[in-house]
């Protein structure tokens, strides 16, 4: 399976903005036709947004612009960084990750998972440097404890598993 390069966009833009979603929708679909049947994978924190609201709503969104293209929308229970703190056992000792961390007991509870992430490392996190290196390493059964990484795991294993 190919996966694309990202297209990162801004997410209050991409929430308020229909041109801007517009345009970025459509150039991920171009590339996921370019695949030969690929999918639109639309991956953002969700910050304080209902996920259960926005969701359907970006859904719709992308059937709109571009109905001809499978589309999955992954809200991250408030950030991208949460999944990486229910599995942060699995990345001790990546980027300098401390290898005494342990996960905190809910981590979608938790805010600015990004701070609470650097204070487990020696020079902080910053996510253009690190957030590769732990998206990579991180374990995702673990990070199925978070509900957002869990809807996320279930619909990419549907789309693999079964062809759907």
């Amino acid at each position: 399976m190919r996966v694309n390069d990202p297209i990162r966009v801004k997410s209050g833009s991409f929430f308020h903005d229909e041109a801007y979603f517009g345009r970025n929708l459509s150039l991920a679909a171009e590339k996921a036709r370019q695949a030969g049947g690929g999918h639109v994978l639309i991956l953002l924190d969700c910050d304080d947004h209902c996920p259960a609201k926005l969701g359907p709503r970006l859904d719709a969104q992308a059937r709109r612009v571009s109905p001809e293209v499978s589309t999955v929308v992954a809200l991250a229970s408030r950030e991208y960084e949460t999944w990486f703190m229910a599995a942060v056992e699995s990345l001790r000792g990546i980027e300098g990750m401390s290898v005494s961390v342990t996960a905190p007991h809910k981590p979608e509870a938790t805010r600015n998972a990004k701070g609470w992430l650097g204070k487990h490392m020696p020079h902080g996190y910053d996510p253009i440097a690190h957030q590769l290196a732990f998206t990579t390493a991180f374990d995702l059964d673990a990070a199925r404890s978070v509900d957002s990484f869990d809807h996320l795991y279930r619909r990419i294993e549907a789309i693999v598993l079964v062809g759907q």
